[in-house]
């Protein structure tokens, strides 16, 4: 092969975009949403997005205490009872979850349905993944999505995050169980 058509080869997968689909999570994701760790998790956050009765696009922002995966195929999620996106799960039963992770953008599409829980100051719900699909480029390193910070009351979110996943497990591991 001649340096130019070396070259050439190079950049056209420089510009690729490369597309990976799952129906369910990848062994890092898994990781990412086992309800584990959640201190290193810190900053991490996805966008959950869903689409109201009159046809608006709505956006949460979860973090990594509010989200939960029992197995490969669903995600738990934890939500304020009076937030938009409680509001809307609980009539359409659709979302989906987009966020950066290892140097690719994920979009989750999800079916969604409540869940029974005994902490009546949250809302959870329990989603099945319809379709996943990562996007990265050759060009260019997704170094961060949307991140956050916590402020002096960190370890007050972190105890709250650590029980709001325990709830969730127990929720999920009901559901699961068909009870």
């Amino acid at each position: 092969m001649s340096d130019s058509s070396a070259s050439s080869a190079s950049s056209n997968r420089e510009r690729m975009l490369e597309q990976q689909t799952f129906d369910a999570w990848p062994q890092s994701l898994r990781m990412l949403f086992d309800g584990t760790s959640l201190a290193e998790k810190m900053g991490f956050t996805a966008s959950l997005v869903t689409v109201d009765a009159s046809g608006s696009i709505r956006t949460s922002l979860l973090g990594p205490g509010e989200l939960y995966a029992p197995d490969a195929q669903r995600l738990s999620i934890a939500l304020w009872p009076q937030s938009r996106a409680a509001r809307v799960l609980a009539q359409s039963a659709r979302a989906a979850l987009t966020f950066v992770f290892d140097e690719a953008f994920y979009q989750v599409q999800l079916r969604m349905m409540p869940l029974a829980a005994a902490d009546a100051t949250l809302a959870y719900f329990i989603g099945s993944i319809e379709t996943g699909e990562a996007q990265r480029v050759g060009y260019a390193r997704l170094t961060g999505g949307i991140s956050f910070e916590l402020g002096a009351d960190s370890a007050a979110v972190l105890a709250r995050w650590e029980q709001q996943i325990g709830d969730l497990k127990r929720a999920a591991d009901a559901a699961m169980r068909g009870g």
